[in-house]
């Protein structure tokens, strides 16, 4: 699943190719991936100016002269604006230059219209990437669950996923399983510190693509070149040589290694 760095890079490619740009027309093959009626959905959308462009958590915003249209791509979805219509191409917006394409093979990704945000993208928790230090302390310190499982948490911080838990843990030397509200100030210091380190690299690498993800004029990331522990079960690590390894935390495969993080 797309996460921050991902999402992040999508948006960056989308601005100059849609900013101000008017919708003429919306087309919807695949009611699983729209929020709401498709026609009612259609007419909204119609004749309306995209003003802006953002990025919250995991979800993409687009600002409309009226209203906002927000996407969050789910596993596979791809948001193109230079693209081919295929058999997976569930949405078609029709600007008035050039063409917005949605396409998710495994149609996990969800489009709504309304006129406000959705409440669930306004109920995120803050940005990691902007959350200072004190106040993502005592958001680890509410929590009796693992500190993976909290990160994960879109509630405590909006767009770490998977990937970058992982990453984060192992430059903190944290292990994954740890309790948030037990660990001290000094290892929630390097949490955090690590988490926003991760993710501006990632960020400057336009995201990892470990699948499916692709910016918005279909280009892979190449942080995946960079990475420490997520999917490398059973290499040595790259600080000691202990073979990483690989459990559960929260139902989610977790990476890490059982010697540089205590």
């Amino acid at each position: 699943m797309p996460e921050l760095p991902e999402v992040e890079t999508v948006v960056r490619t989308l601005r100059p190719a849609l900013v101000g740009r008017r919708i003429l027309n919306a087309e919807f093959s695949q009611s699983r991936v729209l929020i709401g009626s498709a026609a009612m959905t259609a007419g909204a959308l119609a004749g309306r100016r995209v003003v802006s462009i953002e990025r919250r958590g995991k979800f993409i915003a687009i600002r409309l002269d009226a209203g906002y249209l927000v996407v969050h791509l789910g596993m596979t979805g791809k948001l193109l604006v230079s693209g081919e219509i295929t058999k997976h191409t569930h949405a078609i917006f029709t600007l008035d230059r050039g063409t917005l394409l949605y396409t998710d093979p495994r149609q996990f990704g969800r489009i709504e219209y309304g006129a406000e945000l959705p409440a669930r993208v306004a109920a995120l928790g803050p940005e990691p990437l902007e959350v200072t230090l004190g106040e993502f302390a005592r958001r680890l310190k509410e929590r009796r669950s693992p500190i993976k499982a909290v990160l994960l948490n879109q509630a405590v911080v909006r767009g770490v996923g998977n990937i970058y838990a992982d990453e984060a843990l192992f430059r903190a030397g944290v292990r994954p399983r740890s309790l948030a509200a037990s660990l001290t100030n000094d290892r929630i210091a390097r949490v955090h510190a690590a988490m926003q380190e991760v993710l501006a690299e990632a960020i400057a690498a336009k995201g990892s693509s470990v699948s499916d993800y692709v910016d918005a004029e279909g280009n892979r990331g190449s942080f995946q070149n960079a990475h420490r522990v997520y999917r490398r079960t059973a290499e040595p690590c790259i600080r000691c040589g202990t073979p990483i390894k690989r459990i559960l935390v929260a139902q989610r495969g977790t990476h890490y290694c059982p010697t540089c993080q205590r």
